[in-house]
């Protein structure tokens, strides 16, 4: 059943899920342990690990009442402490990347740490995905299981200005949703906030080989061009005529022979600022799968693995390019050197708030 015919059920239990993304995460002079934990709420179960609050697997059914992992991961957790893609990860202080690795604010230049040539990419070479994050609450029953992840980034980590207070919840929803809701509150000073659920999904299964056959529409119509560093140069420019355009469902191997290397853009997504607004459908034949996003950030980045090369996951599997898909929700990458970019910047008054829904169905 598509999420539309749920959505008063929605509307009210949303509010309901912000709420369970609490802004205090207390230190703690101990050492964290580092844990999977799982969730399950009819045909539709996860796990996580707080190692980077990350996304182990997803499992649903296909057309035939299979369930499968339709999730990119690695087999332990120590896997995850040497990964270098992103996988399954809650990715900040700043998702995406940064021109140059530095940014004025407030009339002071912030020097980050760079760690993808002289940029910046996922928060420096130690952000959130690569922190133990504390399990603030782990809810595994009702009619909505819920884990909530929360981290506190010092001032000046990795570069970045400010105190920050984070927190990460994964609620399974009935009728086979995930909402994600994410939080961050700057404690005393504005700083740049930027979060990013990092999962490579492969509808097909995690091990079923590429999504080129994989349908995607995408309800952007302007996209954020970029360099050779893939740094955005400032414009906005429409999809139309361009390989870029997915307003109509296409699959993912149709043009993707018109690019260098694959897909990996920001989209500009359309719908009114800051509300929860349909992003994106991806469809898989073979299995019937359909996946449906939802999200209140102004831009999505649309990556399609390129960069997998030969990475031993789960079960053995190995990972090869276009192995999984990002749909990354997020402000614009470069925003705080773009002033006509929509502004990532927090501070204390004005506290970061993003919200993903998550919808899997099977094709009628």
């Amino acid at each position: 059943m598509m999420l539309f015919e749920n959505m008063g059920k929605i509307s009210f239990l949303f509010p309901l899920l912000l709420v369970v993304s609490f802004f205090c995460v207390n230190g703690s002079p101990h050492k964290e342990e580092i844990g999977i934990y799982e969730l399950k709420n009819g045909d539709i179960s996860a796990k996580f690990t707080n190692w980077g609050a990350t996304i182990i697997s997803v499992v649903v059914p296909d057309k035939d009442g299979k369930p499968g992992d339709i999730a990119l991961g690695y087999e332990s957790v120590e896997d995850y402490k040497n990964d270098t893609t992103y996988f399954g990860a809650l990715v900040g202080r700043v998702a995406n990347r940064i021109g140059g690795a530095k940014f004025s604010l407030d009339g002071t230049e912030y020097k980050l740490v760079a760690n993808e040539g002289k940029n910046i990419l996922h928060g420096g070479p130690k952000g959130f995905a690569d922190v133990v994050w504390k399990v603030k609450s782990y809810r595994k029953d009702g009619i909505a299981p819920k884990i909530v992840f929360g981290y506190n980034s010092f001032d000046g980590e990795e570069g970045f200005p400010g105190e920050v207070k984070v927190t990460v919840s994964y609620t399974l929803l009935p009728k086979n949703q995930l909402v994600v809701n994410m939080k961050a509150k700057a404690v005393t000073k504005s700083t740049p906030v930027n979060l990013a659920q990092h999962t490579y999904w492969n509808l097909g299964n995690h091990d079923s080989g590429d999504i080129l056959s994989e349908q995607v529409q995408l309800f952007a119509s302007h996209y954020t061009p970029v360099d050779s560093e893939l740094i955005p140069t400032g414009q906005i420019s429409p999809v139309k005529g361009t390989p870029y355009d997915f307003l109509e469902p296409n699959t993912i191997g149709s043009r993707i022979k018109e690019l260098p290397k694959g897909y990996d853009i920001n989209y500009v997504v359309d719908g009114a600022p800051e509300k929860l607004k349909k992003v994106a459908v991806v469809k898989d034949k073979k299995s019937g799968r359909v996946m449906e996003l939802f999200s209140n950030q102004p831009g999505v980045q649309f990556y399609t693995g390129n960069m997998i090369k030969d990475v031993k996951g789960k079960g053995g599997v190995v990972y090869k390019a276009y192995a999984g898909l990002c749909l990354e929700t997020q402000a614009f990458p470069d925003s705080v050197n773009h002033p006509n970019f929509p502004s990532e910047i927090v501070t204390p008054s004005d506290p970061y708030k993003h919200d993903m829904l998550f919808q899997f169905s099977i094709a009628p």
